[in-house]
């Protein structure tokens, strides 16, 4: 290749060049649980990134709120530890300064009715400050258990109307612990505030290739015809986290991992991956599509539990050649724990588009690689043609949407290998969002904090969505919580337990566990 030509194949297509949205609505965002751990890691960073972006108003202002006593410039320099990671740690010091200078700090027990009368004085303050227009954004990064009562509150001092402005409430996960808790939330929320007001967030839609599903699916008239049950095999979703629980042990037992990952994360996933195209990108139309994909989705009968879903938990191990403990020595565990730390589900949809095609998902801790994927493993091609040849066997096409760390796609389709005999090999065609579009590294909020400024609830999820989601998983909570597992069933630094690996290989399938899933050891 000449010179030209290779300088030329490393540059960035004129077509990949990024469009940058318009300044988001100006407006103040309270941060409700200000001083904790979500607002310095991710939501400060993703801050300062829509400013890089242009993406922020000049008319914009923060105002954290915590029971921790603080001063404006005490807060601004909490801040300033996490703005420190921004553009790889080397962050450009005038958008940090703007980002500081429009950042702002209340005291308040938000257990306390009376501190919201505080509230409502500082907000009409900062209104006038910054000309914000009487829109606000309350993002409530508290513990769930503060969530209906906070909204409640706020609605008591008037501060959910929006008569002076538009007024949104963000609502982190975990979104109930179940499908009555799920349900009473619900009801908390709407009496005070209307559904169009509530943005329930959930990071993973923040993420670009989760964003691109639907784009790649209904833009590409390659793929969007074979995309049904006629030429898919089946498909898994893979959440694998290499860390253990780290100092979350206390919230984590109890939690585990079908309720921290499967009704939010992982279904989220499964619903961009099977919907039927929406009449528009509208919020209401995709959400529309995807509430009835939930809908569809197989209930489980007890004694389905069994067969169609698997749990385990972590006993020692190594990780990268490391000791890692079981999760029952973990801080803040119980030595008898029953929590699982790996769940895996066998999923059918009952509709058109996918009936009989198996769902895969599965996410854990301690596994060996950090890495959220969706892999759809199309039917293999009819042998006939090759019976003559050296060929054995042929190898099913599959097309893998990674989400993290690295996003991108790769498809994996057969080739000749070079030579005088018909042999076939893998080709692994990838495309990878950073090499192509040259993007900065996100935080996955940036995208979910403009679209809740600029009142677009596309990527944030409705009332039935999260009520049917729990729906699905209900009954797999019950089952689980009548039986005593026997835990530890998994290695630390392994890919779960044997019984995950059996949900698939019985019907003659196995899990992509990084290079070669075909050679996964069985464990005992």
């Amino acid at each position: 290749m000449s010179k030209a030509k290779a300088d030329q194949a490393t540059e960035v297509p004129p077509r990949a060049q990024e469009v940058s949205a318009p300044p988001a609505p100006p407006c103040v965002l309270v941060i409700f649980g200000a001083s904790g751990d979500l607002t310095r890691r991710k939501l400060l960073p993703a801050l300062y990134n829509l400013r890089r972006a242009g993406q922020l108003n000049e008319r914009f202002a923060v105002l954290g709120s915590a029971r921790t006593p603080m001063s404006d410039e005490a807060f601004r320099e909490l801040a300033g530890e996490g703005l420190k990671e921004c553009d790889s740690g080397h962050p450009d010091p005038g958008e940090v300064e703007w980002v500081s200078r429009r950042m702002h700090y209340l005291p308040l027990d938000a257990s306390e009715p009376g501190a919201y009368a505080a509230l409502d004085r500082r907000l009409r303050e900062l209104d006038r400050e910054y000309g914000a227009g009487g829109n606000i954004v309350f993002y409530l990064a508290t513990v769930p258990q503060l969530f209906g009562s906070i909204v409640k509150d706020l609605g008591g001092a008037g501060l959910t109307q929006e008569s002076g402005g538009w007024r949104r409430i963000v609502v982190e996960k975990p979104f109930g612990r179940d499908l009555e808790s799920a349900r009473e939330l619900n009801r908390e929320l709407l009496v005070v505030v209307n559904e169009s007001q509530i943005y329930r967030i959930d990071h993973y839609l923040g993420k670009e290739t989760v964003q691109n599903i639907l784009a790649f699916r209904f833009g590409n008239g390659v793929f969007e015809p074979i995309w049904n049950r006629r030429y898919v095999d089946h498909v898994q979703i893979t959440a694998a986290e290499r860390e253990g629980v780290g100092d979350r042990g206390g919230y984590y037992d109890g939690s585990g991992a079908l309720r921290d990952m499967v009704p939010n994360h992982l279904f989220q996933l499964i619903t961009l991956t099977a919907m039927e195209p929406p009449i528009s990108f509208d919020a209401d139309a995709v959400r529309d599509e995807q509430t009835k994909v939930l809908q569809a989705v197989q209930r489980f009968g007890r004694d389905e539990v069994a067969r169609r879903a698997v749990r385990g938990q972590y006993g020692e191990g190594a990780v990268d050649g490391a000791r890692a403990p079981a999760y029952r020595q973990e801080a803040k565990v119980p030595p008898d724990s029953p929590t699982e730390t790996f769940a895996a589900l066998e999923l059918f949809i009952d509709n058109w588009r996918w009936s009989g095609v198996p769902f895969y998902v599965r996410t854990g801790k301690r596994l060996p690689a950090r890495e959220t994927e969706i892999t759809i493993q199309f039917k293999p091609a009819p042998f006939r043609l090759f019976r003559d040849t050296p060929v054995d066997a042929l190898q099913p096409n599959h097309l893998v949407l990674h989400i993290q760390p690295d996003e991108g796609i790769s498809l994996a389709f057969g080739a000749k290998i070079p030579g005088p005999q018909l042999r076939l090999g893998e080709v692994d065609m990838r495309f990878d969002y950073v090499d192509y579009f040259g993007c900065r590294l996100s935080t996955g909020y940036e995208r979910l904090l403009y679209d809740c400024m600029a009142g677009d609830a596309t990527l944030f999820q409705r009332a039935d969505m999260v009520e049917a989601a729990w729906s699905v998983v209900q009954p797999v909570l019950d089952a689980w919580s009548a039986t005593r597992p026997a835990f530890p069933n998994y290695a630390a630094g392994t890919w779960g337990p044997q019984d995950a690996i059996d949900l698939m290989s019985r019907h003659g399938r196995h899990w992509r566990d990084g290079d070669d899933v075909s050679e996964t050891p069985r464990r005992e």
